[in-house]
């Protein structure tokens, strides 16, 4: 089954407007570098172009060595409660 994220915007008082579409879980490998790291945390945010804001991340779903700042990586997005998380992140 496939998953997708939709965010719709109310422009006054007009009918709501599909502003984009983002596709969740393992049929929607999405890419992207490492934003901003937290080594003593373990955890960071996401830059990409497939979700409207960055993604969080956590060591957890990376696995081997730290990520740095800048590195590219694929990953999947689920839609956690605080808002996209990557899972299953790969480096490039």
């Amino acid at each position: 089954m496939r998953q997708f994220c939709f965010r719709i915007s109310f422009f006054g008082e007009r009918m709501p407007t599909l502003i984009r579409v983002v596709a969740l879980g393992i049929d929607a490998m999405a890419n992207g570098k490492v934003d901003f790291f937290n080594d003593t945390g373990g955890y960071g945010f996401i830059d990409t172009d497939d979700a409207d804001e960055d993604v969080f991340f956590h060591m957890e779903d990376v696995g081997g060595e730290d990520l740095t700042e800048g590195t590219e990586i694929e990953f999947d997005i689920e839609q956690a409660p605080k808002g996209p998380r990557a899972k299953n992140v790969v480096r490039l």
